[in-house]
């Protein structure tokens, strides 16, 4: 986990916000939003919202009453409590890329296998800067589609000891997934007490909420498990082609979703989630790591500190084919700003590709280095009588060099960040060396990283216990 100290890039006025607040409060008042479950439905007009079938109509400032009950900041705690982590507040937490297809392995794209996701389990365990391997981190097409939700929490549960997402594709399998995290972590009451999961719950885009979400979003929130409320934007597909437009529909989704989940559980911890960027308006192709997305998330994470919310957005995102100069500067172009805007929950931080279609070793690699790399840019300096280094003028004096100064000698092994995949040989040293490009030398650390992997210890008892639970459960949904 890391604290980001720096100051937020606040690009919203008074007037902007203003012009929001009016934008999203005509939405759900005039327009509404749908909700495809009837629960959902019933709920809210047990609230005294305006029902008209699916449809809902908010007053807005029950909205807001609703979004006040949600906590700022949140406790999430880990197999190992050395990685617990903090949400809300300071806190950037990160995970791996979430429900790609396929992978690609150097230069092949092909299926991703359980092999696969078991991988990339071992990889984020490699890295302390990645707080958890995420979710769906791939899709292991090679299991039952019923059944691999327990494969998958199985593997994130036992080959890591960081915490996990949970499953949204049904309310069964969330269950699935909440039971998993009570034996883990010593029964219900111990998750209710300080969640162990947190999950992604997707707005159908525009304006409805869909049931598969919203009953797992039920289950979650029941269980007092923290759940990411995001709507799923691309301007000029599921909004408006205006970045505006599309935060005040960003808006509307959001805290309709934040409301509800505070009349499953008044007080549950939920996170104001984000995911906007825009299509391509000559080919209809989604577009990452774009202009137009790097604003939206600047201006999401200033809303979100409006409304007193932790904030999901951004990510290594980008719409390369392959690990090249466009994969490093779109996933840049979105890894800034969520560093500027102090996001607390970053999905996609690591192995995003191809729009999110693939999960790539090699580009793994390459977005940890940026990772570290921003963590160590936005990291405060300290002014002070050692770090103004006097005394070594005073001993290298006027044209010398400070190569073996006495300060530099004691501060040599860590006064600057040393990134793990960057090159810096001269040419004829790296050309002897094999010439080996960053995607080269990604590919050799991630080999290596596997090679020398090591799989955290866990209690005996709870390892039996889990096993047995995932295998009853596979032959009942299998079956």
């Amino acid at each position: 986990m890391f604290e980001n100290r720096m100051p937020r890039y606040d690009i919203l006025s008074e007037e902007s916000m203003s012009v929001l607040d009016l934008g999203w409060r005509r939405i759900v008042s005039e327009i509404g939003v749908e909700f495809m479950s009837p629960w959902a439905v019933e709920l809210l007009r047990e609230a005294g919202q305006t029902v008209e079938d699916v449809n809902v109509k908010f007053d807005p400032e029950w909205i807001l009453a609703q979004v006040a009950k949600v906590p700022s900041e949140f406790n999430l705690r880990a197999r190992n409590p050395k990685n617990n982590v903090h949400i809300g507040g300071n806190s950037m937490v990160f995970g791996g890329v979430y429900g790609p297809p396929f992978v690609r392995e150097g230069s092949v794209r092909r299926d991703a296998t359980f092999n696969d996701f078991q991988n990339f389990c071992k990889l984020a365990q490699s890295f302390d800067a990645l707080d958890s391997v995420g979710g769906v981190v791939c899709e292991p097409n090679d299991l039952s589609l019923d059944s691999r939700h327990l494969d998958m929490a199985f593997a994130a549960a036992t080959l890591t000891d960081k915490f996990f997402m949970g499953n949204v594709v049904t309310a069964e399998n969330a269950r699935d997934v909440i039971h998993i995290a009570e034996i883990l972590h010593g029964g219900r009451a111990a998750i209710e007490e300080t969640p162990a999961l947190i999950s992604l719950i997707n707005c159908n885009s525009p304006l409805r909420w869909d049931d598969r979400m919203l009953d797992s979003l039920r289950e979650y929130v029941l269980a007092g498990q923290p759940v990411v409320v995001t709507p799923f934007l691309l301007m000029g597909a599921m909004s408006p082609v205006t970045i505006p437009a599309t935060l005040a529909q960003q808006i509307a989704e959001a805290l309709t979703g934040l409301a509800l989940a505070q009349l499953v559980r008044p007080g549950a911890p939920v996170v104001f989630g984000s995911f906007l960027s825009n299509i391509d308006m000559q080919s209809g192709s989604p577009q990452f790591g774009t202009p137009e997305s790097g604003i939206g998330l600047l201006c999401t994470g200033q809303i979100a500190r409006h409304f007193k919310l932790p904030f999901r957005g951004g990510g290594g995102l980008n719409s390369s084919q392959t690990v090249d100069a466009q994969s490093a500067y779109q996933t840049m172009m979105t890894m800034m700003p969520t560093f500027l805007s102090g996001t607390n929950w970053v999905m996609h931080t690591a192995g995003w590709l191809e729009g999110g279609l693939v999960s790539s070793y090699d580009k793994f690699i390459l977005d940890v280095e940026i990772l570290q790399s921003l963590m160590a840019e936005f990291t405060p300096l300290e002014f002070n009588e050692s770090s103004l280094a006097f005394d070594a003028h005073v001993e290298v004096g006027h044209g010398g060099h400070f190569l073996g100064a006495a300060h530099t000698m004691d501060r040599f092994r860590d006064c600057f960040y040393r990134p793990f995949l960057t090159n810096s040989d001269n040419y004829e040293r790296w050309n002897r060396l094999g010439a080996r490009d960053t995607r080269a030398r990604a590919e050799e650390i991630w080999k290596k990283k596997l090679e020398d992997y090591v799989m955290p210890d866990m209690d005996p008892s709870t390892l039996l216990e889990l096993s047995e639970f995932v295998a009853q459960r596979k032959s009942q949904l299998d079956s």
